[in-house]
């Protein structure tokens, strides 16, 4: 993927940067069966109350269904049948078509081309785009799309450009670098996916105005210094202020750098914290 620029003929193009969507397939449309209509609840329960700030609105979507678990299609090869967009991940998705007949959508590694068969299982090659459980995965492999849980599908490592990276192996689990930094146990019977997943360069894009957040669903946001004191303990203050103390959300709690995290039952996985490069 490349990234384009454009002619600064207004204020909104002049910083713009977009991406050249070289890598999709041409002329392809979403397999119906594989669409389903996604209700956007701008950022807000199911008791209608507000629980994540500055979102809403946005251009409607349709949720493409993504095969994150690939246990039942072990042993079957597939063929790469197109690259798609998806506007609900900032990766890309291909499209899988079955020896038996079955179409479904993964996310896309870099390097996987149209054409090229994949396959699933503990004697698949490793090779961009193969599924199989971390004890048949060599150390030093990259890899993305990582289990959590034995058959439940993968749940970290799922964002444009990400990898991990297979460290070691010690008795029943692995030993998996995160993109943080942290290193993390995981059970070898899980599964992962060979490569790097695509869209790399998402991450330098430029949105050039705010317009182009708001067709994202990302509304205005706020800093708690401008506020009243009613609304943030940061608030108030004769002019302009830097808050009176230290940094904290809108109910007290600290911010950059305090830890929040509370899970012991999972605290023994964790080999090396992401802060601690």
């Amino acid at each position: 993927m490349a990234v384009k620029t454009f002619r600064p003929t207004s204020p909104g193009s002049r910083f713009k940067t977009s991406a050249t969507f070289d890598e999709l397939t041409q002329g392809n449309k979403p397999v119906k069966s594989l669409v389903e209509g996604k209700k956007r609840i701008g950022g807000r329960n199911n008791k209608g109350q507000q629980t994540i700030w500055f979102r809403g609105g946005g251009h409607k979507r349709r949720y493409r269904k993504i095969d994150f678990r690939r246990h039942d299609k072990v042993g079957i090869p597939a063929k790469v049948a197109s690259v798609e967009y998806d506007p609900n991940r900032t990766a890309r998705i291909a499209l899988l078509n079955y020896a038996d007949g079955e179409k479904r959508y993964i996310l896309w590694p870099e390097g996987l081309a149209v054409g090229t068969t994949v396959q699933a299982g503990p004697e698949a090659e490793i090779n961009s785009g193969n599924a199989l459980p971390l004890r048949s995965i060599p150390l030093g492999t990259v890899i993305h799309n990582v289990e959590l849980k034995i058959g439940k599908g993968g749940q970290m490592v799922r964002t444009a450009g990400a990898s991990a990276q297979l460290m070691a192996k010690d008795g029943d689990y692995a030993q998996v670098k995160l993109p943080s930094g942290e290193v993390r146990r995981v059970h070898l019977e899980c599964y992962a996916t060979v490569g790097q997943i695509g869209n790399s360069e998402h991450g330098v894009l430029s949105l050039g105005k705010a317009g182009r957040n708001r067709w994202l669903g990302r509304r205005p946001h706020n800093r708690g210094v401008v506020m009243n004191p009613v609304d943030h303990p940061m608030g108030g203050g004769e002019g302009r202020s830097s808050g009176g103390r230290h940094p904290c959300t809108p109910w007290g709690v600290p911010t950059k750098g305090y830890k929040t995290r509370n899970n012991k039952r999972t605290d023994r996985m964790i080999v090396r914290r992401r802060n601690k490069r």
